[in-house]
């Protein structure tokens, strides 16, 4: 858009806008762990305790099979043996996408430390009982808004919406182990992982990388390497 001389154009503004603060953590890369759920884990617990807006909302990138490439926002629910883990509708467009194109990406940006995190690998389905302990764990109010009606189908008006999320309401409330089907919880078993650090001397990028050795496990199961920024 192009400006006046009494508003500066959006390319303008966007380029005035400031980023970061000045007091960043960073990342110190000689005291880095050998694997990376280690280092993100405590990056994680760093914006909890700094109290930082959701800091365990992640962008999940997708493709389907015709490589259309699709991104949302959603929530971490753990980092463990089996991966990053997340939940959702099995029959959502992010769950159709990873029925058939298994491979996804995980973004984490925290603004206020000049942190990001980049977890890519294939994503794997975690079963019927994990999936059911996610959904039971979730609130009355996050349950119904899952059983009210399919993720992402056209929506005929915000009233018929709210007659059927009051309806799946008093349905979760009546039966208290009701769980949906269609939920299922999966995890990202990472192949790469990148963090992505700012601070006053520059920019810092240190990609842990699995290895590609099978059967006993290595003594070194990653790999770190510095990126140019």
């Amino acid at each position: 858009m192009t400006g006046t001389p009494d508003r500066p154009s959006l390319r303008e503004r966007l380029r005035a806008l400031p980023v970061f603060g000045a007091d960043l953590p960073g990342l110190d890369v000689d005291a880095a762990p050998e694997e990376p759920s280690t280092l993100f884990v405590g990056w994680l617990d760093e914006a909890i305790g700094a109290g930082l807006p959701a800091p365990h909302a992640a962008t999940l990138s997708t493709a389907d099979a015709s490589g259309r490439v699709d991104a949302r926002t959603l929530i971490l629910k753990d980092v463990d043996g089996d991966g990053w883990v997340f939940a959702t509708r099995a029959d959502s467009p992010k769950g159709v996408a990873l029925a058939q194109n298994p491979n996804a990406a995980l973004t984490f940006f925290w603004r206020e430390h000049g942190r990001q995190v980049r977890v890519r690998g294939p994503v794997v389905p975690l079963g019927p009982e994990a999936s059911a302990a996610d959904f039971l764990a979730r609130s009355d109010y996050s349950r119904a808004t899952a059983l009210a009606g399919p993720q992402s189908a056209p929506l005929a008006s915000p009233d018929a919406y709210r007659t059927a999320w009051d309806a799946a309401l008093a349905q979760v409330r009546a039966q208290p182990g009701l769980v949906l089907d269609a939920w299922a919880s999966y995890a990202l078993e990472p192949t790469s992982v990148e963090f992505w650090a700012s601070s006053p001397d520059g920019q810092i990028r240190l990609r842990y990388t699995a290895s590609t050795e099978t059967g006993a496990a290595t003594p070194h199961p990653w790999t770190k390497e510095l990126l140019w920024p």
